[in-house]
């Protein structure tokens, strides 16, 4: 990772999940976000570090595994297939990746003991809550802990994982310096346009958006994220 996990939880701290996908689609690398329907069991929770992935089998022993190989600021991203029969993290869980200084934990499928983990204050994000925990155990797959699945993602540790209130997102880790960057300049862009709005100039006039309609006109195939790489804006189609 090109950022170490204070330096990228510093950077994430300015920016938004909504700021990183548009950099994504600036620098030509698939947006690779999580179902919309996992969300932070915390309202407000952020997370930002690099992925410890662990696959569940139906035992609690697999996370444990992977708190214990993961480094401080890394955040344990759990596949259980989306499953929405039963929990697999609970308060437990999440107070030993607290221990060992993980930034938070991720859950393809549902947890439980909301409360208790609310007050742990650990940032975790899952499709939901139900009461009841696995009532299996299968055998354990041989990418345990090497990669995870979310949603229609495949994410290992050579992904940093980012999670605000908009949802989650996945990055590649070599390249996440540089898509801060961007995403920074685009942040700074888009707050330049909001502060002109404010003062009385309409986003179409700094888009030049009655000039994008004359050439239109006169070449139909023309599109306004063409049309905004030539006058400069930050707003993608």
């Amino acid at each position: 990772m090109s950022l170490d996990p204070s330096q990228l939880r510093h950077r994430f701290r300015a920016l938004t999940t909504a700021h990183l996908a548009d950099a994504c689609l600036r620098a030509a690398i698939p947006v690779r976000c999580a179902p919309t329907a996992v969300r932070p069991v915390l309202p407000g929770g952020r997370l930002a570090g690099r992925v410890a992935p662990a696959r569940h089998a139906g035992s609690v022993d697999v996370f444990l595994e992977a708190i214990d190989r993961a480094a401080p600021g890394d955040v344990l991203v759990v596949d259980n297939a989306g499953r929405t029969d039963e929990s697999c993290v609970g308060d437990l869980v999440v107070l030993e990746a607290q221990a060992a200084g993980l930034a938070g934990v991720v859950v393809w499928g549902l947890h439980r003991d909301t409360a208790d983990i609310r007050a742990v204050g650990l940032p975790v994000f899952s499709l939901g809550a139900v009461p009841t925990g696995p009532q299996r155990l299968d055998a354990r797959p041989p990418a345990a802990l090497t990669s995870a699945g979310v949603g229609e993602w495949t994410v290992s540790a050579d992904d940093v994982v980012l999670g605000d209130d908009d949802g989650m997102l996945f990055l590649p880790a070599e390249r996440v310096g540089d898509l801060c960057a961007l995403a920074e300049t685009i942040r700074d862009t888009e707050r330049r346009q909001a502060d002109r709005i404010r003062e009385g100039v309409p986003l179409r006039d700094q888009v030049r958006f009655a000039a994008y309609l004359a050439g239109r006109a006169e070449d139909p195939a023309l599109t306004f994220r063409a049309h905004l790489r030539a006058v400069g804006g930050a707003i993608e189609e």
